[in-house]
């Protein structure tokens, strides 16, 4: 150790360590103020140009996306649209006659049953009676078979299809999906199935479809395998009302509105009785805030060191 204390400090008297800071570069301290003006107006127009150049691509990628061709459902002035508006219920019961007559041929709602319709749009006398037009197959009996039995109100709506591949073997390999809740499973709502169920209509020219497509801007690619499922006097609706295409559709989509949201009047209905609570319950609160707390929110506290 001796020895090499002798070399490090040997020839200068001092320690070769502290040579160290002497080979320390300076910081450099250079901003876009201080350089030249030609400088200044080249990196200043490489900027401009950067970010101009990344705009444009980015307008022209979006403008060739193929899903921006479809046409978008505008949005229509529901009823129950309002903060504190609730569903149509003869709307309902209306909805219900398009979903059985029409929807229900290729179209399941697996997630509803009879039951679900009392108190809503039918009577307990009517869902009994419409549930026992329903054969449904149940068992196994005594012997372990199998039998058909008249429909009741804790069954679910009937499937038209035993299972999937049935599904698609029908609808030319097109799956109909379920519609317990389509309207939530689509982008824009009732809003979406109004516009699709109405915009069916002919190809653009230059557009050619093939066999068993129907053209419908609503829909995503445009081509869809369901045909126009509904069309002025489809039906005849029990209460009188004109069953035009419009109508018909309004009425199954204020259908499906409450399939997929079955708690929408009750929620809305808590809603209006927070509000009032909390109107009733404000003043009290304001009062406590600026009063009670006053004193204390207002006292001065001095600190005086001892002498």
């Amino acid at each position: 150790m001796a020895a090499l204390r002798a070399v490090v400090f040997s020839g200068t008297g001092r320690p070769l360590l502290s040579g160290v800071k002497s080979l320390q570069n300076p910081k450099a301290n250079i901003s876009f103020a201080s350089l030249p003006r030609g400088k200044k107006v080249a990196l200043t127009t490489v900027g401009v140009v950067t970010a101009g150049g990344t705009g444009l691509a980015l307008m022209l990628h979006q403008s060739v996306k193929a899903s921006e061709l479809e046409l978008h459902p505008p949005q229509y002035p529901w009823s129950h649209g309002g903060i504190l508006s609730s569903l149509d219920h003869a709307s309902i019961r209306r909805g219900y006659e398009v979903y059985k007559q029409v929807c229900s041929a290729c179209h399941s709602m697996e997630y509803l049953a009879f039951r679900n319709l009392v108190g809503v749009s039918h009577t307990e006398e009517e869902v009994k009676a419409i549930a026992g037009e329903v054969e449904v197959v149940d068992g196994p009996d005594e012997n372990g078979e199998m039998f058909t039995r008249p429909g009741k109100l804790s069954d679910y709506f009937p499937k038209p299809y035993p299972n999937t591949e049935a599904a698609r073997a029908a609808n030319n390999g097109a799956l109909p999906p379920d519609l317990s809740s389509i309207v939530n499973a689509r982008h824009g709502g009732e809003d979406y199935v109004f516009s699709l169920l109405t915009g069916y209509c002919d190809p653009p020219a230059g557009v050619s479809l093939r066999e068993g497509l129907y053209y419908n801007p609503y829909f995503p690619g445009q081509a869809i395998g369901m045909a126009p499922p509904i069309y002025n006097e489809i039906l005849e609706f029990d209460d009188g009302t004109p069953a035009t295409m419009s109508q018909v559709a309004k009425d199954v989509c204020v259908f499906l509105r409450w399939a997929a949201e079955p708690e929408h009047d009750q929620r809305k209905r808590m809603g209006l009785k927070f509000l009032i609570g909390a109107a009733m319950l404000f003043p009290l609160v304001y009062y406590l805030k600026r009063h009670q707390w006053a004193s204390l929110k207002s006292r001065k506290i001095a600190y005086r060191p001892p002498k």
